[in-house]
Parts: C-alpha cells; sequence; structure tokens
C-alpha cells in the first residue's frame, strides 16, 4: 500500500435529524462542524438524510405493492397464453 495517499480514517459521528439518530463509527469522511459525544470527546459530524431510524423498511411503514393484482389484471386483458 503506498504511503501518503489515503485520506485519514478516523472516529465520526453521522447523525439523521429526522430520526433523532446518531452513531459513532470510522470513517474517512470529513465535516467542519462537531458535537460533544456521550464519552466526553469531540468528533466531526455528518448529517445524513436517511437512516435506520428514519427508513420506511426499517421503521414499518413500507407500502406493499399489489403485484399480484397487476399480474391478473394483466392476465384479463390479454388472455393467458395457453401451450398448444
Amino acid at each position: 500500500m503506498r504511503q501518503g495517499i489515503h485520506p485519514p480514517y478516523r472516529p465520526v459521528v453521522f447523525r439523521d435529524r429526522a430520526g433523532g439518530f446518531a452513531f459513532l463509527t470510522r470513517s474517512t469522511m470529513t465535516s467542519d462542524r462537531t458535537v460533544d459525544w456521550e464519552d466526553g470527546n469531540t468528533y466531526p459530524v455528518v448529517d445524513v438524510e436517511i437512516s435506520s431510524a428514519s427508513h420506511p423498511f426499517h421503521t414499518g411503514q413500507a407500502r406493499v405493492l399489489d403485484t399480484a393484482g397487476r399480474v391478473e389484471r394483466f392476465e384479463r386483458r390479454y388472455g393467458r397464453y395457453q401451450a398448444r
């Protein structure tokens, strides 16, 4: 691995404002803003639009598409293929 070409890998806080959720992890992301974390240290903070706390799939708010109804409507409209 070549020296001096990789960005620094350091602790960063990712914060989801919509879900009120934040977590500390390591990343190469940078930010001018900082936050005081639970352990008393100050870390750079990166705001994200969506996380597991606000994503519809993880919160149970996801819509289920009615694919069966679409298939039945297609078969009614165009007829079912029949092997001869």
